[in-house]
């Protein structure tokens, strides 16, 4: 190994992102295999500085990163703030950059211009084109728990008032009791349980809203698991409009046939009333729920959809679900990347690494030359 390869955990200034890509497990790993681990302090963050400290890490003061050594390797989670410098660091996070989405040039050709790199967390994968790590299962988890009690919150408040902001839970069994609750309140509105269609069912993020749904009461024939073998004769689909919930959990890679929209809705047998969309593809060309253009947050969880007639429509498309549990999902997804952490040493040449940096080379290459110039 190089000397002292080291690795710097940036803190998240995503509002309400409390995950983390390194855990105080991962990190020990790390610093057991020779690696330096420098780790901002954050405020934010669902492990406390102390956890990091106490298994030998070096914290150093938040937003330090753009200081950091050339050399230092620059982890983290979501997107980082929307700024202009160039940028000088290999970066290892999801940048939400490589499928054409909104303002996806300005994000990407910092790093060229500065002579960084991006490791794209989303596309790390194994030989055999699999993902080494995803935090999908948690993500159709939360996403499926925030569709249920918004529906039954809709039930309870005919008026339209928004469905109110939401903050994460310590854990699983937390989050369980209080949709079990939510759901017999809507329950006992409407005079029958909800009826929920995940799409992408058999996937990560489908199989955990699925086990959601299960574990928090709703019968096993009021959900309905649908993946490709059931959405390859093309949408839109009725089925959907005559659920009360739908579950978008597929991972979107070219254009397919709308699995809902605006006329689609427009039908006297319509149920829908909340459609969350986990794959969150809000400024994707290829959406197959192009009936919103606006991404929701945790402060504001829902936005509502032009629709004739009742009920009313709301959908829910945060990118960063899994924040709902951020230490479980952050210890099961950093579990699953650390043989590919324990790499970075030789990211120019192990395999998963090399891969994302040809995948970078990519679609730099293909970046309006215009972006290029400082």
């Amino acid at each position: 190994m190089e000397p002292h390869t080291t690795l710097h955990l940036r803190s998240e200034c995503k509002p309400l992102e409390h995950r983390s890509a390194l855990t105080p497990t991962t990190t020990k790993a790390l610093l057991d295999a020779g690696y330096r681990v420098h780790i901002e302090r954050s405020p934010e963050r669902i492990f406390d500085d102390s956890e990091f400290q106490a298994v030998g890490a070096t914290l150093v003061p938040e937003n330090t990163w753009r200081e950091a050594p050339a050399d230092h390797i620059i982890v983290g989670l979501k997107e980082l703030p929307e700024e202009d410098f160039p940028l000088k660091h290999v970066h290892v996070q999801f940048a939400h950059c490589y499928k054409n989405q909104g303002g996806w040039e300005s994000v990407l050709s910092r790093f060229p211009r500065g002579g960084g790199t991006l490791l794209d967390l989303e596309f790390l994968v194994d030989d055999g084109g699999r993902r080494v790590a995803a935090f999908g299962y948690h993500a159709g988890f939360a996403g499926a728990a925030l569709a249920l009690k918004s529906w039954a919150w809709q039930l309870n408040h005919p008026n339209g008032e928004a469905f109110p902001g939401v903050s994460s839970y310590p854990n699983e069994s937390d989050l369980i009791a209080d949709v079990k609750k939510t759901i017999a309140q809507g329950t006992a509105k409407s005079g029958k349980g909800p009826r929920v269609l995940v799409i992408g069912a058999l996937g990560r993020c489908g199989s955990g809203a699925v086990d959601l749904c299960l574990r928090a009461g709703v019968p096993t024939e009021n959900v309905l698991k649908w993946d490709m073998a059931e959405t390859a004769k093309g949408g839109p689909f009725p089925e959907i409009v005559e659920s009360d919930i739908f579950v978008n959990c597929i991972y979107l890679i070219s254009k397919i046939p709308n699995f809902v929209d605006l006329q689609s809705l427009d039908t006297p047998n319509r149920k829908l009333s909340v459609i969350c969309d986990v794959s969150a593809d809000t400024t994707n060309p290829n959406n197959p729920i192009p009936i919103y253009t606006i991404s929701t947050t945790f402060d504001h969880p829902t936005v509502p959809v032009d629709v004739k007639g009742e009920p009313k429509v709301s959908i829910i498309s945060i990118d960063h679900l899994p924040s709902l549990l951020p230490r479980e999902a952050s210890e099961a997804f950093s579990k699953d990347l650390l043989p590919s952490l324990l790499e970075l040493k030789s990211w120019r040449t192990s395999p998963v690494w090399e891969r994302a940096e040809k995948l970078f080379q990519e679609k730099v290459a293909i970046l309006p030359k215009t972006y290029l110039r400082e």
